[in-house]
């Protein structure tokens, strides 16, 4: 059996989860609400303060779909109590980030500046011009978006110039003076 799957969801103080028909799984809590529609069939029970995930047979799919369904769950009850945030770093001479209103605006070396309009439920702030803290309670909207900011300008190999992930560690390439001299 899934170990992912069959460890139970343990509900917070002030959150409500409704389970409705087709298993649309409803979270409200402090931050904001939740809803998502989940496989049909999986079986989500919620005993007291505990959410239990179970499947209803062996086969593939449904093995596939255990772990996957209680993960989306759990991270739905996470995202309204704490929330979730990506750290993203600049690195690079004259690229830098700023905030204008809502939009975050980019100088990453192109021609034009970039700016970025964060969709609804998510945050974008600027601590400092070369990092940038995309927060919000959907786990998958606020990946999907700091992976769209990455992809403007994804960190080189050889001077290591983009936008990466903090703590992500770039492969350096040595350049093309690492082979001259010798004959």
């Amino acid at each position: 059996m899934s170990r992912i799957g069959r460890s139970p969801i343990t509900v917070a103080a002030g959150v409500t989860v409704t389970i409705g028909d087709d298993n649309v799984v409803t979270v409200k809590g402090p931050k904001g609400e939740l809803t998502r529609q989940l496989h049909k069939d999986m079986i989500i029970e919620m005993e007291g303060n505990v959410i239990n995930v179970k499947r209803p047979t062996d086969n593939k799919q449904h093995r596939s779909l255990h772990g996957l369904t209680r993960t989306l769950v759990n991270n739905m009850v996470t995202g309204v109590t704490q929330g979730f945030s990506k750290t993203l770093e600049i690195a690079g001479v004259g690229y830098r980030a700023a905030k204008a209103g809502q939009k975050l605006a980019l100088t990453l070396g192109f021609s034009h500046p970039l700016e970025v309009e964060p969709p609804q439920g998510i945050t974008i702030d600027v601590p400092a011009p070369n990092r940038i803290v995309v927060s919000g309670i959907d786990k998958e909207a606020v990946g999907e978006l700091a992976a769209k900011i990455r992809g403007y300008r994804e960190p080189e190999p050889y001077k290591g110039k983009g936008i990466k992930y903090e703590g992500e560690v770039v492969r350096r390439k040595v350049g093309k003076a690492g082979g001259k001299g010798k004959k």
